[in-house]
């Protein structure tokens, strides 16, 4: 089952003529954000660049956004985010900008329209904590990472 969520968005000057983001398919989970950049942006190996969206949403109470890299991107050119999932609070009102780290070899161009992450907003649990003595036991108990050995 699919829920349905309307979420506002208001589009600044610089996404003009971009298309808001969108599901690319009927199962896909995020949606593309494309860059708002009048000149293209050349990411150097190993540099995080700051590339603007042009977009600021209002995400309801009880979600968040989150900012994910573009597998594409990661696989072919070696671009993610050097904070991912990045997170927008329903509290946020500014523009949407995604950090994109270049992890290859080869300088990275970012044009306009490009689709550089994609967008997905889910819910939010607000937890209470229950501080005790000690935890109830599992199978696993403190094993560490690697454990289940993979």
């Amino acid at each position: 089952m699919t829920t349905r969520l309307t979420v506002q968005i208001r589009r600044l000057p610089s996404s003009e003529g971009l298309p808001l983001p969108a599901y690319m398919t009927a199962g896909a989970a995020g949606m593309d954000l494309h860059a708002a950049i009048d000149d293209d942006v050349v990411i150097e190996p190993r540099t995080v660049r700051l590339i603007s969206t042009g977009l600021e949403i209002a995400v309801p109470d009880g979600f968040e956004a989150q900012v994910r890299p573009r597998s594409g991107l990661a696989v072919t050119h070696r671009i993610s985010m050097p904070n991912t999932p990045a997170t927008i609070d329903a509290d946020y009102r500014g523009e949407i900008r995604v950090p994109l780290i270049n992890l290859g070899d080869a300088p990275f161009r970012v044009t306009r329209g490009m689709r550089i992450a994609q967008l997905v907003v889910a819910p939010v649990v607000r937890v209470a904590w229950d501080e005790v003595g000690e935890l109830p036991s599992t199978d696993r108990g403190k094993e560490g990472f690697g454990h289940s050995g993979v």
